[in-house]
């Protein structure tokens, strides 16, 4: 038997995973991520995996590789992560810094959104897909790529950054610094920030009662909890929301003719009341008579895991 391990770095916690030729996890854990730099969280990685070896009985002898999923951008060699805000990485030379502690193991890097596509291709929405796409809606709209068969990292290495492909020329404010991106509206907050100005109009409707009227207090299940509930101001937010992340949907329907379309992040709690909505949405604006099944990923937080527990075999083909 042959093993592998997958580790899934992020700005609260470091989820770590052994699995086997089937993978299924023989281990998993998680440990507080801490901005101690890179070299200090390597060295608590390793320690996380020989945990997770010794648990299970297993030699590094038998492992296979290891790989690492990090929220942040990476250099054409996928060694270095160049920039990973919410880890505090700035060129941190993370692959050399994990190898030190393993030099016989084969080590790999990579994006987290792309790891995550990567572990639906393997064992979840994308399983015997040539071409699909990943869409996270969480507190930033991230997006993993599935090309030929294979996670695709770019042309230069950057992956995509489907959150901050422009939707509204000169729309609502993102993060990034631009106006309109994907994600100042497909995005939980995006959600949040339309329900609380949603919530200032309407000070006798049913968002301001549940947040007793202080904006800290809502969130994205409670937006569409309301609307579920009928309130006609929650309603409206939510139909919007739909509406922008189907155009997004659509646009990526029409440069990629994918076969699948898979929604993960907290958003897709909604089920039913959410997708029913995205596909009519996606139908009348789609050009194709036939196109991407669109369904929710598969794996949850998971996904990150095995898919980089998978890199060394995207990197064989």
């Amino acid at each position: 038997m042959v093993y592998r391990i997958g580790v899934d770095i992020g700005g609260t916690k470091i989820a770590a995973g052994l699995l086997d030729d089937n993978l299924d996890f023989v281990a998993i854990s998680s440990i507080p991520f801490m901005r101690v730099g890179g070299e200090a969280v390597s060295a608590a990685v390793a320690a996380q995996i020989r945990g997770l070896l010794a648990e299970a009985g297993i030699g590094e002898q038998a492992l296979q590789s290891i790989g690492v999923a990090v929220p942040g951008s990476l250099d054409a060699q996928e060694a270095v992560v160049l920039d990973a805000h919410n880890l505090g990485f700035h060129g941190e030379p993370l692959r050399a810094q994990m190898q030190a502690h393993f030099p016989a193991i084969p080590v790999y890097l990579a994006n987290d959104a792309n790891a995550a596509a990567l572990g639906e291709l393997h064992k979840g929405a994308f399983v015997g897909c040539q071409t699909a796409a990943l869409l996270t809606l969480g507190t930033g709209l991230g997006g993993g790529l599935i090309l030929n068969g294979r996670m695709f990292n770019g042309g230069r290495g950057n992956g995509i950054e489907v959150g901050h492909t422009v939707l509204v020329d000169g729309g609502e404010p993102c993060t990034c610094g631009i106006h309109g991106c994907s994600e100042a509206y497909c995005s939980a907050t995006a959600l949040i920030r339309e329900a609380n100005r949603a919530l200032r109009a309407n000070p006798a409707g049913m968002l301001h009662k549940e947040t007793g009227g202080d904006p800290a207090r809502m969130t994205a299940k409670l937006a569409i909890d309301c609307a579920k509930a009928g309130d006609a101001a929650a309603k409206q937010v939510f139909d919007a929301y739909v509406g922008h992340l189907g155009s997004v949907v659509v646009s990526i329907i029409h440069m990629l003719d994918p076969e699948v379309i898979a929604i993960g992040g907290g958003v897709c709690r909604a089920g039913d009341f959410l997708f029913d909505p995205l596909r009519e949405d996606v139908r009348a604006k789609c050009f194709f008579g036939s196109y991407a099944k669109i369904c929710a990923a598969q794996l949850g937080n998971e996904a990150g895991i095995i898919g980089a527990a998978m890199l060394h075999y995207n990197k064989a083909r």
